[in-house]
């Protein structure tokens, strides 16, 4: 009998199975929620504002919102910088299709723009090119969400250059990157950009289940996320049409959500905060272990800028299929059967069915594409050993290296 292709949740029940990324929880964040649990506050209270802070000192930005996930802090973000019906957002086709979908629930035109074949991150080139191009047909975007890639900053100090020619502002989606820098700046400072997303998904650098965050250095912005977050509502008297009936009242000033963070992630998050550089150092350590062991491959590795220095929320390699017997899948699927839990980061957004009904279609971004043909995304996370690790590279050899058997 065939052996099963074990579904994830199978998988990962397996006592050998080593997945690409997995949260790490310590004694001292248990600690941190259950003492969350016994205060008055488990939802909208101070552990909030404790983590916001912790986020928005290490990373060096004026403002933090919290909020229920990174898709949140995208939408939010973009209703805050006006993006809204008949304006048009730019952003990378290789990316969770969040990125996009962010412009599409403010009524917005979403478009993309190809990928760097060397960073995998939104070309700057290219974005160049299709400004010029815009602007000729009055098309120019309102708002570009450049995507940091696998924990690596896109070149965004050039993309910062081109905002300010062209007028659109900049929504970074950093939710790969929390840890990471760029010119020796911490991702999320908004030194280039108007704000900056993260996401604590439990296979992300930190974790506090699901949740993220939207960074700013702008008070007029950081006023807004705040209300959009919440249904639209505040409690502020500066901020009232007419006086305030008392202390209880509150006025809902725009259509806002509830996307809110609790207490209870809050509490973890802050834990995590904590050992945010540890997670980095040993993801960069396995990262550079993994170059020394499969630089003799037929593999393409990671590229790194040198203004950039990634917190490796994943390490992608590409296969040089022309070197190689065997096709993309079955790469991936031996590699599977070994129990390595290999992924695909990402499939290019306009090659979805949905973005495709909107007039989107194959070869209208080669890069992602031919990008999408060769990548595999291979185990990185805090707690994977070096034995493990190990045999995620014995599993990319006896699979890059033998035959392939003929059916």
């Amino acid at each position: 009998m065939a052996k099963r292709f074990p579904t994830t949740r199978y998988a990962e029940a397996m006592s050998d199975y080593i997945p690409y990324g997995r949260q790490d929880i310590s004694q001292q964040d248990i600690d941190a929620v259950i003492e969350v649990l016994r205060s008055d506050w488990i939802t909208q209270g101070p552990a909030i504002e404790r983590f916001e802070q912790a986020v928005a000192n290490y990373c060096g930005a004026k403002y933090a919102v919290a909020v229920s996930s990174a898709t949140a802090a995208l939408h939010i973000a973009c209703l805050a910088a006006g993006l809204g019906q008949g304006d048009i957002l730019w952003t990378s086709p290789n990316t969770f299709v969040a990125s996009a979908n962010c412009g599409l629930y403010c009524g917005a035109k979403v478009d993309f723009v190809d990928i760097d074949p060397n960073t995998y991150n939104l070309s700057v080139d290219e974005l160049e090119r299709k400004l010029t191009g815009a602007e000729k047909q009055g098309c120019l975007p309102k708002v570009l969400i450049p995507v940091h890639f696998a924990g690596q900053s896109c070149e965004i100090e050039q993309i910062a250059a081109l905002s300010q020619r062209y007028g659109f502002k900049i929504i970074e989606d950093a939710s790969h990157a929390i840890g990471g820098s760029y010119q020796r700046q911490p991702i999320g400072s908004c030194q280039f950009s108007d704000m900056a997303a993260f996401s604590f998904h439990p296979v992300k650098i930190i974790t506090t289940g699901e949740g993220g965050m939207v960074l700013t250095n702008h008070q007029e912005l950081y006023q807004r996320l705040i209300r959009l977050r919440s249904h639209g509502i505040t409690r502020n008297p500066d901020l009232m049409q007419g006086e305030s009936h008392g202390s209880w009242y509150y006025q809902q000033l725009e259509l806002g959500f509830n996307y809110r963070m609790t207490d209870i992630q809050a509490g973890l998050g802050t834990s995590q905060m904590q050992r945010l550089n540890e997670f980095v150092e040993r993801r960069r350590f396995l990262a550079e272990r993994y170059n020394q062991m499969l630089q003799d491959l037929p593999l393409v590795l990671p590229w790194q800028h040198p203004d950039t220095m990634s917190s490796w929320h994943l390490y992608v390699m590409l296969l040089q299929l022309n070197k190689i017997s065997k096709t993309h899948r079955q790469v991936f699927e031996e590699m599977r059967r070994d129990g390595i839990g290999v992924n695909l980061h990402y499939i290019p957004i306009h090659t979805q069915p949905y973005y495709q009904k909107l007039g989107f279609k194959l070869g209208d971004f080669p890069n992602a594409e031919r990008y999408y043909q060769e990548a595999i995304s291979i185990p990185i996370y805090y707690a994977l050993t070096q034995n493990e690790q190990d045999k995620v590279v014995m599993s990319i050899k006896k699979t890059l290296l033998s035959e392939k058997i003929m059916s």
